[in-house]
């Protein structure tokens, strides 16, 4: 008796809590085509009893007819309020008030800025100007500054090995010529009077076509957004332009940033001209291919990684807050970060240090300092390995049926990583960890629906040929608020739990993709750095993860690797068949 009291108790406490949060719902008929036939509509918002017992399924609650009659009212008001919000028109780049944050309780920020050092390289033109295709940062900056080359000779070479391999590669989406040669131009006009800006000065670069720029189209990889323009120049836009870096291309992301597929074709790896892999699939192929400097591409989950994997270039993904999104598609606003690819460590660091940092538009971003320096010792930092998929071969375990052959082809180069790093006089500290993931992902697609409401509401999305998005975006819109913030209470344990696991290591040592998900909810920083080649010719990387805000830490010794191999000076054979 006494237990069946205590079940009624709590039915009753769960119904009133129920009655308190119901009207952050605002589910109506229309959203519930399957009761069409048996709702009666009203004629003020068609909200109507029927319609609360339908929706009381979707939280996991019910409540007794006179409950409902007790807050039908409030529902309908709220309904009302939901339109108010609706015609306000708040764009895709107004960002939420409620800002995520990846820092742990008790995490000490370091808020000295100290010198930026970075590597000192001479060197001498080429007799053959096509060999510049795949220097460094470094190089062409050594190379410009000295006035052994032009900004518009190096603007017109990228140009033309973009236009002579795009029928191929499709990674370029629009051409910015016009405004690649006058900021050559003027770059070159600086430099010859001496007002040198720094290693990015009068170097071509390509960006994701999710980025606006003034005057040219902005299409995100949809058909349905072909010819638009968005006549604003995106923050990470601004700052390179300041450093003087010229933009060549606007560079292909899958529809909507999803994979590799665009309206204009599948941009393709030019190792095997096959997969490019994620999202940044544009950027990435571009680097690879010699035919920019470097690019900047976005990751909310794998849309950086994949691609710098499958095409052997480098990429960083900072921490979370680190960079402006201002002018960028949303996918999701906690998750989504701007990434640098380029060839080298160093040079995604010459790319970050310019374009981190705070604007008037991104809440999110927190102006921290970067204390590059290409000398630091990274003796003294201690290095982890994510050791569970080796302790199980080790130990005689199995490993899943699902990661088997993903672990089979990677794991001898990854051991090469981890002798490499011990001959260096590391001691290999083992992080054996599986985060306790429930879904809280769920987020990133209640965002992403949030920032695509318009766009869900009306018929553009019917258009997009890719229907995923799409779909994700229709799905979430039936997730209540509630479940929302216990997703986001629900992360905030995983980055207690992520920042346990790494309190004896400064940097850990991951097979690419193994944590990626995992760094992603928590909004760590990582460097993705080609590893070897498989014996199809496609390249391998190796994944270097960082604390919080510690940017040059993983940079440091992710370069301590990269300088000890040549796999990033390599060049793609295919391209000679093109």
């Amino acid at each position: 008796m006494n237990n069946t009291n205590s079940n009624l108790k709590g039915s009753t406490n769960n119904r009133r809590m129920f009655l308190q949060h119901l009207a952050v719902l605002g589910i109506s008929s229309t959203l519930l085509p399957c009761c069409a036939n048996t709702i009666a509509i009203e004629e003020n918002n068609g909200i109507t009893i029927e319609t609360l017992e339908a929706a009381e399924k979707l939280a996991d609650i019910k409540l007794s007819n006179g409950e409902r009659k007790e807050i039908l009212e409030k529902v309908k008001s709220n309904v009302e309020t939901f339109k108010k919000f609706r015609e306000q028109q708040l764009g895709y780049y107004s960002f939420p008030s409620m800002v995520f944050n990846p820092v742990p309780p008790g995490f000490i920020y370091d808020h000295e800025q100290k010198p930026i050092v970075f590597s000192e390289v001479k060197t001498q033109r080429p007799q053959k100007i096509e060999d510049l295709a795949f220097y460094c940062i470094l190089q062409l900056a050594n190379l410009l500054k000295t006035q052994q080359v032009t900004s518009l000779e190096l603007t017109k070479l990228y140009l033309s090995r973009l236009k002579r391999y795009n029928n191929k590669l499709k990674f370029v989406v629009t051409f910015t010529d016009d405004l690649a040669i006058k900021q050559a131009k003027k770059a070159d006009k600086e430099i010859q009077t001496g007002n040198y800006k720094g290693l990015l000065h009068g170097i071509p670069y390509g960006i994701k076509d999710l980025f606006s720029v003034k005057g040219y189209k902005t299409t995100w990889g949809a058909r349905v957004f072909e010819e638009r323009i968005i006549d604003i120049d995106a923050t990470v836009v601004q700052k390179l332009e300041a450093a003087g870096a010229v933009l060549v291309a606007k560079l292909a992301t899958g529809t909507l940033a999803s994979g590799e597929k665009w309206f204009g074709g599948r941009t393709k790896s030019p190792w095997t001209l096959k997969s490019s892999g994620g999202s940044s699939a544009g950027p990435a192929s571009a680097v690879a291919a010699g035919c920019v400097a470097f690019a900047i591409g976005t990751e909310t989950n794998g849309s950086m990684v994949s691609p710098v994997d499958v095409c052997g270039v480098t990429g960083l993904r900072p921490t979370f807050g680190r960079v402006s999104r201002y002018g960028c598609m949303p996918v999701s606003w906690s998750f989504d970060k701007v990434t640098p690819i380029a060839r080298t460590v160093e040079d995604c660091a010459i790319v970050f240090n310019e374009i981190q940092g705070t604007d008037s538009f991104d809440n999110s971003v927190i102006d921290l300092p970067f204390n590059w320096n290409s000398q630091f010792d990274v003796k003294k930092l201690k290095i982890g390995y994510y050791s569970t998929y080796f302790e199980k071969e080790k130990k005689g375990i199995a490993q899943d049926k699902d990661q088997e052959r993903w672990f089979n082809s990677r794991s001898a180069y990854i051991k090469n990583v981890f002798d490499l790093i011990k001959k260096k006089g590391f001691d290999l500290v083992p992080l054996d960890f599986q985060l306790p993931h429930k879904g809280e992902g769920i987020m990133m697609l209640v965002e992403a629906a949030t920032a695509f409401d318009e766009f869900t509401r009306g018929k553009m999305d019917d258009e997009v040929e890719d229907q995923k998005w799409p779909n994700y975006h229709r799905v979430h819109r039936f997730v209540p608020a509630v479940e929302y913030l216990q997703a986001a209470r629900y992360r905030s344990l995983m980055i207690q739990k992520m920042n346990e696991i790494m309190k004896d290591v400064d940097v850990y040592i991951e097979m690419t993709w193994s944590t990626n998900w995992s760094t992603n909810v928590t909004g760590l920083p990582i460097v993705v750095v080609p590893c070897g080649f498989h014996l199809n010719g496609q390249p391998t990387s190796v994944t270097f993860v960082g604390k919080p805000y510690q940017e040059e830490k993983v940079l440091a010794v992710a370069k301590m690797f990269q300088d000890s191999t040549d796999y990033h000076l390599r060049q793609p054979e295919r391209l000679n068949d093109l």
